[in-house]
Parts: C-alpha cells; structure tokens; sequence
C-alpha cells in the first residue's frame, strides 16, 4: 500500500493486487474491491488523525457500513496497481455517504456508493458523528 492523500476534492489510495486478490480466473474477486475500498477510507481517516480503535474507546463511537452500492466496468489483474478515489457526498446526523472509484491508470474498472453509520461500540446503537471529527468531515463534502 502507498501512502494516502487527502485533498479537500477526497482521497487517493494506492492499492497493488496481490495473489491473494484474485480468483481462479487470475482476476480480483468481487468482494475484494469492496476491501480495497475500506482500506481507503480507513487510510483516510488515520490521515485526519484518527485511530478507530483508540477513537472508540476514547468516543464510544464506531463506523459500520450500512448500505453499499457497487457497478464493476473492467477486471484487475495481478499485480495491477490500482489508485481508490474517495469522496464524501453527504454527512447525516449518524452517516456518512462515500463515492469511491477504483482506477488502473486513467482506467476506470469500478465505482460505488458506500454509507457507513456511527454507531455506539457497546449498543450498537447510531449515534451523532461526534466533533471535532463531524466538522473535520464537513469540509470534505463534494458533488
């Protein structure tokens, strides 16, 4: 993995495809787009400051997926390195809306929506996404 950057237009991550990636077929799975994702918004966060595991215990605050939306265009393959775009769409009360893309090059191979939910980590319950980081978030916000 290459180090992140964030700019107020989102994220880049830039993610190699390893064996373990890629099917039979010699293709990345299906399901491991969505992993490639989620390191980008982890990536993202950890960027802003932000341990999840020291920011639950600290805020009792954790981020679950809630609703995914994902069109495939093209395949990866082995050893492609593949660039996730991120974005934030909107910030809810307790969500946060994503758009992510997963390029190789200037080759666009898959796009998605992703919500994540606040909840709290010991009644998984939503909650409001606590500040300073809502307000961190807010800048973020892009078409």
């Amino acid at each position: 993995m290459v180090p992140s950057q964030a700019t107020p237009a989102g994220e880049t991550l830039a993610v190699r495809v390893y064996y373990e990636d890629t099917d039979a077929g010699g293709v990345v799975f299906y399901a491991n787009y969505l992993k490639f994702m989620e390191r980008a918004r982890t990536e993202w966060l950890r960027r802003l400051g932000v341990n999840q595991a020291e920011y639950a215990r600290e805020t009792g605050a954790v981020f679950v997926v809630r609703e995914v939306s994902i069109q495939y265009r093209r395949s990866a393959r082995l050893d492609d390195l593949l660039t996730i775009r991120s974005r934030i769409t909107r910030i809810g009360g307790a969500s946060v809306d994503f758009f992510q893309e997963v390029l190789r090059g200037t080759e666009l191979l898959a796009t998605s929506t992703i919500q994540v939910c606040c909840v709290n980590v010991d009644t998984m319950r939503p909650m409001p996404v606590p500040e300073p980081l809502r307000s961190t978030l807010l800048t973020f916000i892009s078409e």
